[in-house]
């Protein structure tokens, strides 16, 4: 068996390695493995990768690119992975992949659990910041994608040997609380009962604070008291976060997200701290009076007029704004977790406060070398109006109504296609389509939310790669148990399809690391609609289980088989089931 070490299997970083080689030998520079300009090749021309760092080289050098082309090509040494590289037109460099290759290739990655991706990624602590809902208000579109993207990213870090910390940074402190628990006695609300929805209980809060003075004057006192720890009022709060963690496991659970009550560290889980974080600051020299705050000052911030941007540590009247809480929770995160890498699945709309914490915590030591803080931004959900994702009344949409809709959509498109209605298949089918939608586009966009479009069974979305899964699962069913044998020397690619499968199957690996290193899940959706497409074309240009020889027949399956195994885990990664049916 053929090393399964994930580099020996990325043709595209081993060409580019050697492309380099031969470049620097040619040239005498110092280059990076991606100044190859290495890109995947035409069909039409028969190349499976194309580097283009001729013209670039020759452009520094003064040289003609064609000539400094076949220089390199001179010096390079593509033995046991290609044929000899071509060059053509004004100097690309092409390559064509040897078969054989290939075949060892796909012998070594369909047999390792993780099918060639991350066998030397390091691994690492990291900290995933994502979902952070209110407490005492419902979910709504505006959580749906920090808490996709976050659990997508945690499912991958995972996959490639992290150890991820999942932390729903909920918001559960606060002045409003005061009014809240005053509500909540108002209405002889008792821990047995259940609030059925949160939104129009902050709402009849609020109307209520704001009409009624004795009832606000009631709630500041509470406030105090909840600060000082007065135990009925604390009981009061800490039944309240319960009813409102009830409400979001509902969420999590039709979103299959793993996050639980132990994943939660509001900011009430930090507010012990604050006073330490104020002092540590202070003793680093970071933090000076700002009328009457206590702020500090992190380079490269400014404002409009060029005047030094301030982060506030200490209000004015003594309190705490979310800056301290989030510096807190670094310090929580570095110190008592003991994490490498911090991820923040915040919106972008965040990104200077995020940037000043980030920036302020590394001044106070507390983001030291080997240490990263990241914020992994996204944009907004759209409506087909082109603005953000509302109800017809003009309110944020709640998020478990949004599911049930997917659900019973996706519910009736089966029974349409298919005369059957099966449940299970239609929260697969419904949940898979809203979370690809929002993970196949670049999370720093914003993109337009249709049901129309995510639940299409052609095109880039969640059915039509669940669609090929279904095919390539009913094929291995009909083909019997034993059917694909881990045969190492019969991987024939014969045909254009089965080739270019093949090819597209060994790109997992490199489809995971890229997510790993840029944070972005698109990649991998990318990914995966190319192998749903290489196989719908192989599926049908290549008979397989009618193939006529047994020798076509059994790698046709062996790369059924791998087809599957590519789509059903990279699904899971994203969060997204992989119905054997459909």
């Amino acid at each position: 068996m053929a090393s399964t070490h994930s580099g020996s299997w990325d043709a595209a970083a081993t060409l580019a390695a050697r492309v380099v080689r031969a470049a620097r030998a040619a040239t005498g520079l110092d280059l990076a493995p991606e100044e190859a300009l290495l890109r995947r090749g035409s069909a039409r021309h028969g190349a499976d990768f194309q580097a283009n760092l001729a013209m670039s080289l020759a452009r520094r050098l003064g040289r003609d690119p064609r000539e400094l082309a076949a220089q390199i090509v001179r010096e390079l040494d593509v033995r046991g992975l290609a044929a000899p590289a071509q060059i053509a037109g004004p100097g690309f460099i092409n390559f064509r992949l040897d078969d054989a290759w290939i075949a060892g290739a796909l012998a070594a990655t369909s047999s390792d659990p993780h099918l060639g991706a991350a066998a030397d990624h390091a691994p690492r602590r990291v900290v995933v910041d994502y979902s952070a809902p209110n407490i005492a208000k419902e979910m709504h579109v505006g959580h749906l994608r920090s808490t996709i993207i976050g659990d997508a990213l945690a499912r991958v870090l995972r996959f490639v040997g992290d150890d991820v910390i999942a932390q729903n940074h909920v918001g559960d402190w606060g002045t409003q609380f005061g009014m809240l628990i005053e509500e909540l006695d108002d209405s002889g609300w008792s821990a047995d009962g259940a609030i059925s929805d949160l939104d129009a209980f902050y709402r009849r809060a609020r109307a209520h604070f704001e009409a009624d003075p004795a009832f606000a004057s009631r709630a500041r006192e509470r406030v105090v008291a909840l600060q000082a720890g007065d135990p009925a009022t604390r009981a009061a709060w800490r039944q309240l976060v319960a009813e409102s963690h009830r409400h979001f496991a509902v969420v999590y659970g039709l979103l299959d997200v793993a996050l639980t009550p132990a994943d939660m560290a509001g900011e009430s889980s930090y507010n012990d701290q604050l006073p330490g974080v104020v002092e540590a600051l202070a003793s680093a020299g970071l933090l000076q009076p700002d009328r009457g705050a206590l702020c500090v000052f992190p380079e490269g911030f400014r404002n409009r007029d060029g005047a030094p941007m301030a982060l506030i540590v200490r209000k004015s009247d003594g309190g705490y704004g979310y800056a301290t809480t989030d510096l807190a929770a670094i310090r929580h995160r570095v110190g008592a977790l003991g994490a490498q890498r911090l991820l923040y699945v915040v919106g972008a709309a965040q990104r200077q406060h995020l940037h000043m914490v980030f920036a302020t915590a590394r001044a106070a030591g507390w983001l030291a070398e080997g240490v990263e803080a990241e914020h992994v931004a996204f944009g907004s959900v759209l409506g087909e109006d082109g603005k953000v994702l509302r109800s017809r009344a003009g309110e944020s949409v709640k998020l478990v109504d949004l599911l049930h809709e997917a659900i019973t959509r996706a519910g009736d498109a089966i029974v349409a296609r298919s005369g059957v209605a099966d449940e299970a298949l239609a929260r697969t089918v419904g949940i898979g389509a809203v979370k690809y939608a929002d993970l196949s586009s670049d999370r720093v966009s914003d993109y337009v939310f249709s049901f129309e479009r995510m639940l299409a069974l052609d095109g880039n979305t969640s059915v039509y790669l669940q669609y090929a899964h279904a095919r390539a699962a009913k094929v291995l069913r009909l083909a019997g148990d034993g059917a694909v044998a881990a045969d190492d020397a019969d991987h024939l690619l014969r045909e254009q399809h089965e080739r270019a499968l093949g090819l597209a199957l060994l790109g997992f690996g490199p489809a995971v690391d890229h997510v790993v290193s840029t944070l972005q899940p698109h990649r991998l959706c990318t990914y995966l609609y190319e192998v749903a497409t290489a196989f719908s074309a192989f599926y049908e240009s290549c008979p397989i289980l009618t193939a006529g020889e047994p020798r076509l027949r059994a790698p046709r399956l062996r790369l059924t088989s791998h087809t599957a195994a590519v789509l059903r885990t990279g699904l899971d990664l994203l969060g997204i089931g992989a119905p054997e049916r459909l």
